[in-house]
């Protein structure tokens, strides 16, 4: 009978507090969904590359040359430790892609017939070029879907200095290009850069490379030691123009997409943590005070002989009815939410399929922190309560002690209205309960700030970068470097109203036993179009006697200003040199060295000699400017500033910033959630005080604003402090998204701030009128008399 009397009571209660427990419910709920949707996309894409690169043969070395005999490839395989050796042709070229008004920019990758053994192509629709047919290319599902190209369709291309027609004949993907970009750039352009396959026979033919091979991957023996096979790689190949053999680690597509994971690894740790560990410290908070309203009752329980384990596992009960219904809401939806991210990955990595997983340990870890906080708040209002005799339980809690407070004894307190007193007395006099309320409101302003701060940094990078520090309207690139003269048929171009040149040359950088291989990039000393400025706008000249390092690379490598670096040219004849660190500079994109153009070009000691350049040109004769390019042999792409903005934005903004949105969504139902009920839980606390002032005379409109005052003082001093909390949590996962690709700057904007603030005081207006309703129906004789 006991069971079921103290069953009925849960329901009552729980029912008569439905929307305090539907806000308690939704605190759990999207802590636990922000670990659900977060951890389950990081480790969903992480099973889907194990099992892609396992199906389709993924290489785990690769080396591109200048020319190599196809005989050279039976002698590499010979190297201990090698298991397969695929040798290829690889040809970088312009593209005229029908419904596109720029030149593209391609990728022939010469196949055997029936496919290559390794980094195999997943056919989506089609099949393999036929031997010997330079007419037919397998192009890339994502290029092919970007510009709407079916099977059958042409494309112009410029092979080797001579225009050719190709005819698709297939669509597919490949392990080596999940994350399909071109050499030198972060972020995909499907639209604007594409991979073909061709018959091998048929390209080394159309590339004047038959019986020759100018890049090759590999497939190491299990057990090798994939460093001592480079080593041997790399002395094989020394002779051929090598540029040295390297691992997946360094391989474009593996790098980017194993970035990512990383990155969502740890932010999918990080902010999740600081998610649930916020909810469940707030829903510590608020079960604790609101169990704590129910002290007569459980005197009254214990009155009628029920045992102190009995009423601690009722008020159990009470806390695990929201973390149930939480736990529910959260695990349905954080899946839901986490197939929904994992789908949008479809965008930017190539995958024949994604495979969904859920760790239900981290979800059962999740729920388990969350009832361990309802549980922990619960009974430590209970474990007060119960020890005392039931007489003195019945009676509510005397105030901690009378005396003048800080601001009465100020002075202070005398310029306030009667009211205005009340109130600081009332904080004053309850100074832990006041404390935690505004520190609850605090910790939800923070994860506001988590959830936000991100909209903040990624449009400053965007205008920093794309806006401020490239200034250019098209970048050209040249197939081989060309001699400075090639700059007068760039400025004749009618249109073109500006030419800056740049140098572009692979080197390996050494300092000690760290090294890294990039492009050192050489600029004209104040270029305008193309600046260095770090991310507080500080402008950097190119130096003649230095090279002028990222911040990131100079960590990678170890390097400080003054230290000397040694240069492994992998160019030409190869020379090697040693140059000092001229600067640092603090970047937000990718690896980057910079030489002034002459002293590149003194330093390879060779005339006057380009990469390509950047254009500034008339916006009403672009498509002119686009069409002569795109008939130039010598010129092997182009690409436009604001379609690279473009993609950086599309990218952020379907990816990053949709979880950010989801993650802001779910930060203002737990701020909205955790002042609401402080708002209620206070006037439980002191129902019995305001309707004794009700008693003696004060209106309606007095003691809500005495009750309004309290809740307003707490949120304006938790305001600020939730400011302080959040930049230290953002702080803490700005270190999570830090990759070589890009680094996420520390901008917070007063908006964002408004935003939060905005939200926190928006949520104690809402709790203000619903509270407001309840005051107005208060029961004087109902709340004076002593609870059952």
């Amino acid at each position: 009978m006991r069971v079921t009397a103290l069953n009925r009571k849960l329901l009552r209660e729980a029912w008569r507090a439905r929307g305090q427990m539907i806000s308690i419910a939704l605190v759990v709920a999207c802590g636990i969904m922000t670990v659900v949707m977060m951890r389950s996309t990081s480790e969903s894409l992480a099973a889907s590359q194990i099992a892609y690169y396992r199906q389709y043969q993924f290489a785990d070395l690769f080396a591109s040359l200048v020319r190599a005999p196809t005989s050279l490839a039976a002698r590499l395989g010979e190297i201990e430790g090698v298991a397969a050796v695929d040798p290829r042709v690889v040809l970088e070229v312009n593209l005229d892609v029908p419904g596109l008004d720029e030149p593209a920019q391609g990728r022939l990758v010469s196949i055997p017939p029936g496919g290559p053994r390794l980094n195999r192509v997943h056919l989506v629709e089609g099949r393999f070029p036929e031997a010997n047919r330079g007419d037919e290319v397998v192009i890339s599902s994502a290029f092919s879907n970007a510009n709407s190209l079916e099977l059958g369709a042409t494309i112009g291309a410029v092979v080797n200095g001579r225009w050719e027609r190709l005819r698709i004949v297939g669509i597919g993907m490949s392990p080596e290009y999940v994350y399909e970009v071109s050499a030198g750039q972060i972020f995909p352009d499907n639209r604007r850069f594409g991979i073909l396959w061709m018959d091998r026979t048929a390209l080394a033919a159309a590339a004047g490379m038959t019986g020759s091979f100018n890049d090759i991957a590999v497939r190491l023996a299990r057990g090798a030691n994939p460093d001592a096979v480079i080593d041997e790689l790399d002395r094989f190949l020394e002779g051929y123009g090598s540029l040295g053999a390297y691992d997946r680690d360094r391989q474009l597509s593996h790098r980017i997409l194993t970035d990512e994971l990383e990155s969502n690894r740890i932010s999918g740790t990080v902010i999740p943590a600081i998610f649930l560990a916020v909810a469940a410290f707030l829903l510590h908070i608020v079960l604790s005070r609101l169990v704590r309203t129910q002290r007569e009752q459980i005197a009254v329980l214990k009155a009628f002989g029920y045992s102190n384990i009995e009423i601690g596992r009722h008020f159990l009960h009470f806390a695990l009815v929201a973390v149930v219904i939480g736990a529910l809401v959260g695990t349905g939806v954080g899946t839901w939410l986490g197939r929904l991210l994992l789908e949008l990955y479809r965008d930017f990595f190539q995958f024949p399929q994604l495979y969904y997983r859920v760790s239900w340990f981290l979800v059962a870890m999740a729920i388990a922190v969350s009832a361990g906080a309802a549980v922990l708040g619960a009974l430590s209002a209970v474990r007060s309560a119960v020890r005392l005799p039931p007489a003195e339980a019945m009676r509510p809690e005397a105030p901690t002690h009378f005396r003048p407070g800080l601001i009465e004894r100020s002075g202070i307190g005398r310029i306030l209205s009667p009211i205005g007193r009340m109130i600081i007395r009332s904080l004053d006099r309850q100074p832990m309960r006041a404390a935690l309320s505004a520190l609850a409101v605090a910790l939800a302003i923070s994860i506001l700030l988590v959830g936000s701060f991100m909209f903040d940094a990624v449009s400053y990078m965007a205008d920093l970068q794309f806006r401020t520090i490239q200034r250019e309207d098209l970048t050209v690139l040249f197939n081989t470097p060309k001699e400075a003269s090639a700059r007068h048929d760039l400025a004749n171009l009618e249109g073109v109203s500006r030419v800056e040149v740049f140098r572009s040359v692979p080197v390996r950088l050494d300092a000690g036993h760290r090294s890294r291989q990039l492009a050192l990039t050489g600029l004209g000393s104040g270029s305008q179009l193309r600046r260095i400025l770090d991310t507080d706008l500080i402008r950097y000249e190119v130096a003649e006697d230095g090279v002028l390092l990222s911040r990131m690379l100079a960590d990678i490598v170890g390097v400080s200003v003054g230290d000397t670096l040694h240069l492994k040219i992998l160019e030409g004849r190869q020379p090697e040199r040693r140059l000092p660190v001229a600067g640092v500079v603090e970047e937000t994109l990718g690896l980057n060295a910079y030489m002034e153009i002459g002293a590149l070009n003194r330093l390879m000691r060779e005339a006057p000699t380009i990469s390509g350049a950047y254009l500034r040109v008339d916006e009403r004769q672009r498509t002119e400017i686009f069409e002569r390019l795109k008939r130039m042999p010598a010129i092997a792409g182009v690409a436009a500033r604001e379609n690279v903005l473009e993609n950086f934005e599309f990218q952020l903004e379907q990816n990053l910033l949709l979880s950010m949105t989801i993650l802001v969504l779910f930060a203002g139902v737990i701020a909205v959630g955790v002042i609401y009920n402080g708002a209620r839980i206070a006037l439980s606390e002191r129902g019995r005080e305001l309707a004794s002032l009700r008693v003696l005379g004060f209106t309606k409109r007095e003691i809500a604003v005495i009750l309004f005052g309290e809740q307003t003082t707490v949120t304006a001093l938790g305001i600020p402090i939730g400011f302080l909390i959040g930049l230290f949590f953002v702080r803490a996962i700005l270190g999570a998204f830090a990759n070589e690709n890009y680094r996420i700057p520390l901008v917070v904007t007063s908006s964002t701030y408004a935003f939060a603030a905005i939200v926190a005081i928006s949520a104690a207006l809402f709790a203000g009128l619903l509270v407001r309703r309840r005051l107005n129906r208060l029961d004087l004789i109902e709340v004076l008399k002593t609870r059952e």
